[in-house]
């Protein structure tokens, strides 16, 4: 195997294993605000209780992004210097403003949160949360910002410099607003606040399940169940722009997506299927004309397909098709679960639906799939540019590093992040067994820990 395919294996791996958590503070934010607001409000214990238990979860989550980003940063400048000197200007800027409006804003006031406890009050404990939940929607905005650039280049020129061409940012607000970013920005947030919606949603299913914390886990489940009744609609809207968006700026993605080969034909809506690459051809079970009409309004409106483009411009087939259809079917699971919940639920007879408990349970991997689908879909999507039109992967990658460092680098990085999983699931798994704080406990959100070790442990009596 050469360098180029194993330094993108190794990428594709820790970005992939990073990008579990990001979307899951995210959305576990805003239920931080609301819970806060309730509390605050109401004045009522349950809410109090609520809000401590979560952010507890939210702090562990937030920890295991922060020691699998840091990672991101290094193998840009270690296996893709080629492309780091190209995108420098662009990438600077946006993760600059990253970290200065998001990790720093998020961490402190997580501190606060954490080792303030009682001691705010809870007006104060409320800004809090509102800071830190804004703080991780900072980070999605620029980190979302910089991968749409990659898909949508605007507001930059090319400058020759003694290392190879350079792209400098001319507008910087052109830059921000590309032509994808809003889009894919509200796509990604909407998918995260589903992430965290599906992790409350899991973990208040088995206490109803066990018949432990009744209390607690109804309040908590109600509040996931309304807003993925507002947010998966709104992703369904969503999610039709970014197609739309795609269709205008990356035809090529549109058509891996779909298996869509003829050159300009009507294109079909795939419900599942398989593509054939070697002979051009895509097998499943579609609706005839469906993705013309979703796009224009027309069944029979000609579709850019593959044979219409160069064949070194063609993205490889199979990711896009399979993770596009995937990720959709993730989104339909969500959506049932999320009917039969409210329904039941407001029925008073959810705990009887142990089947119904169960699925919910599980139901926690769907929007992590469905994400992970998502990402895949859209880098592989956009092969062979790393920045679409601009820059081939081919040319991205470090030419001093050697394959055996990259092979060596990708064991160790995969025996680590085993390693962080494991540790994951075990203090995730006590601090569900533990479940919440007793309704009437006066002691700290999280005490304030003897060491990092008491931090993400059980508290403190």
């Amino acid at each position: 195997m050469d360098t180029l395919f194993l330094s993108r294996i190794q990428f594709a791996l820790t970005i992939a294993y990073h990008f579990i958590y990001p979307p899951m503070s995210i959305g576990l934010g805003v239920f931080l605000v609301v819970f806060g607001a309730l509390y605050l409000k109401t004045g009522k214990a349950l809410w109090r209780q609520v809000s401590r238990y979560w952010i507890r979860i939210f702090a562990l989550v937030f920890a295991m992004g922060i020691a699998t980003g840091i990672v991101q940063e290094f193998q840009f400048g270690t296996n893709w210097s080629t492309y780091s000197r190209f995108v420098g200007d662009v990438f600077g800027s946006a993760l600059a403003a990253e970290g200065i409006f998001a990790f720093f804003l998020e961490s402190g006031f997580l501190a606060v949160l954490l080792f303030g406890g009682e001691r705010l009050g809870p007006r104060l404990h409320f800004v809090s949360v509102l800071l830190v939940a804004l703080g991780a929607h900072f980070s999605a905005i620029w980190i979302t910002v910089a991968n749409s650039w990659m898909q949508t280049p605007a507001g930059y020129q090319i400058v020759e410099t003694v290392n190879g061409p350079r792209a400098e940012i001319t507008n910087f607000w052109a830059m921000v607003f590309n032509p994808s970013a809003m889009t894919r920005l509200g796509h990604v947030l909407l998918a995260s606040w589903l992430t965290g919606a599906f992790l409350v949603i899991s973990v208040s299913a088995w206490y109803l399940l066990k018949g432990k914390h009744v209390d607690f886990a109804k309040a908590s489940l109600k509040i996931a169940l309304i807003l993925t009744a507002i947010v998966i609609p709104a992703q369904l809207i969503l999610g039709d722009l970014s197609v739309r968006y795609v269709a205008e700026y990356q035809p090529t993605k549109l058509a891996a997506e779909e298996g869509h080969w003829e050159a300009s034909a009507p294109a079909d809506l795939y419900l599942m299927g398989w593509v054939d690459p070697v002979n051009e051809k895509t097998y499943g079970i579609a609706i005839p004309g469906g993705m013309s009409l979703l796009l224009y309004g027309d069944p029979n409106a000609p579709v850019p397909g593959l044979n219409a483009f160069a064949p070194e411009d063609i993205p490889p087939v199979q990711i896009p098709f399979q993770g596009f259809h995937g990720m959709v079917a993730m989104y339909g699971i969500m959506a049932l679960l999320t009917a039969l919940g409210i329904l039941f639920f407001w029925r008073g007879s959810l705990q009887k639906r142990r089947w119904l408990l169960w699925a919910m349970i599980l139901a926690v991997f769907t929007p992590i799939i469905a994400n992970q689908l998502g990402w895949a879909t859209a880098e592989v999507g956009r092969q062979p540019w790393i920045v679409y039109g601009l820059m081939r992967t081919a040319d991205a990658f470090s030419p001093n590093v050697g394959a055996t460092q990259v092979i060596i680098s990708l064991i160790m990085f995969s025996i680590i992040y085993l390693l962080l999983l494991a540790v994951f699931i075990f203090l995730l798994n006590d601090k569900i067994q533990h479940g919440p704080d007793a309704i009437d406990a006066q002691r700290p959100i999280a005490g304030l820990p003897d060491s990092i070790g008491d931090l993400f442990g059980r508290p403190r009596a």
